[in-house]
């Protein structure tokens, strides 16, 4: 299984935002959209970097409220893992859970094409297993 599989059951729009918009816009987009991370990007199909919650709350802690005019690019995170849509889902789970990253940017010849979360990893293996139960039931069953 793939990371393409997610994707044609999850849909590929990806919540972004402008590297220059304020942390409180971002905070606003997140309750919002009830989400946990934005990519960061210019143009909505480059990344340039990740912005979460967890993100939002350091800079609260090392910054006070004063961090909520500053723009993203000072809390985003700038290196980021992302994965393509060949990806398997084993290889993501690994990594999600090797880097403690819960939102993976999917990226094809470059280009933003959707992003992972660990609950849509959760989900589809949940999904697998019920599969999998199914199908030995009705083995037993026959």
């Amino acid at each position: 299984m793939t990371i393409s599989d997610i994707l044609r059951r999850k849909g590929h729009d990806v919540a972004t935002i402008a590297p220059g918009e304020s942390v409180r816009v971002l905070v606003d987009r997140l309750a919002e959209m009830r989400i946990g991370a934005l990519v960061v990007s210019t143009d909505g199909n480059r990344v340039e970097g990740m912005a979460s919650e967890r993100d939002v709350m350091r800079g609260l802690h090392t910054s006070g409220a004063s961090l909520l005019d500053r723009p993203v690019s000072s809390i985003m995170t700038a290196e980021v893992e992302t994965c393509g849509p060949t990806t398997s889902v084993d290889d993501l789970m690994r990594l999600m859970t090797e880097r403690r990253f819960r939102h993976v940017p999917v990226v094809d010849d470059g280009r933003l094409v959707g992003i992972v979360s660990i609950g849509d990893v959760v989900k589809r293996r949940i999904d697998d297993l019920q599969d999998e139960r199914d199908q030995l039931v009705g083995y037993i069953r026959s």
